[in-house]
Order: C-alpha cells, then structure tokens, then sequence
C-alpha cells in the first residue's frame, strides 16, 4: 500500500474530520467567549469589587531603571473565566449529543434475528424424527 493512499484512509476516517470539525468550531467560538467576558461578565464583577478593571490588574516589579516590568495577573484572572466559560459550553454540548443519540438508539427497533439457514432448519427436522422413532 502506498503513502499516498495510507495517508487518504487516515485522512478519510471519521476522528478525523469530527476532530477538524471541532477544532474549525472552537476557533470560531474563541471571540464570541472572548467578548462575552471582557464586555458582559468581567465588568458587573469589577463592580461588585469596587471598581476594579481585571484587564488591569498588576503587580508592579521594582528595576534599577526608569523602565517598569509588570506581572499581569488580571489578563490572566480573564483567561481563567473565558477558559471556564468555554468548557462548561462545551460540556454542555457533548452532553446533549449524548442524550440524543442514547434517544437515538433507543427509538429504533431491535432487529429481528434472522432466520436459520435451510440447512439447520433441515437437521433440526431430521432430529426431531429420529427421536420420535
């Protein structure tokens, strides 16, 4: 088998593309949970916290010149309630794809076995005649 045709089965499995798939739709949630707590959840709790701007936060680092180094806590505080946020969607959502393909699979009929071959059906009379006999 060939590396070309090797990679196109791998490529072509299902993981695969429900991975791309996944990874194409996180990026594009990125800014939608991004924007929701930089401009709807972070500001009502700086409030409650008198005043304080997360985005802000910093510990200043004292340098022997004129130049200043900061540790940014508060972007990172902002990471921590996006990355959060994010999960729990996506918990969210795997679990109600869980749910509906458990109703999936509970709505569809089990299959009836199917019939023996004429074979089996042939010895199983032989069988019963011998020991009538």
């Amino acid at each position: 088998m060939s590396i070309v045709q090797e990679f196109k089965d791998f490529a072509m499995k299902g993981n695969v593309l429900d991975m791309a798939v996944g990874v194409i739709m996180g990026a594009a949630f990125a800014p939608i949970v991004s924007t929701l707590v930089d401009n709807i959840i972070m500001p009502p709790l700086g409030y409650l916290m008198a005043g304080v701007d997360f985005s802000s936060l910093a510990i200043q680092l004292p340098t022997p010149t004129k130049t200043t180094v900061d540790i940014k806590y508060g972007i990172f505080l902002n990471a921590i309630v996006k990355f959060l946020i994010t999960a729990f969607a996506i918990f969210l959502l795997v679990k109600a794809m869980n749910n509906l393909m458990k109703k999936t699979a509970s709505a569809a009929p089990a299959a009836a076995p199917p019939p023996p071959p004429p074979t089996e059906v042939y010895l199983k009379e032989i069988r019963d005649a011998l020991v009538k006999k």
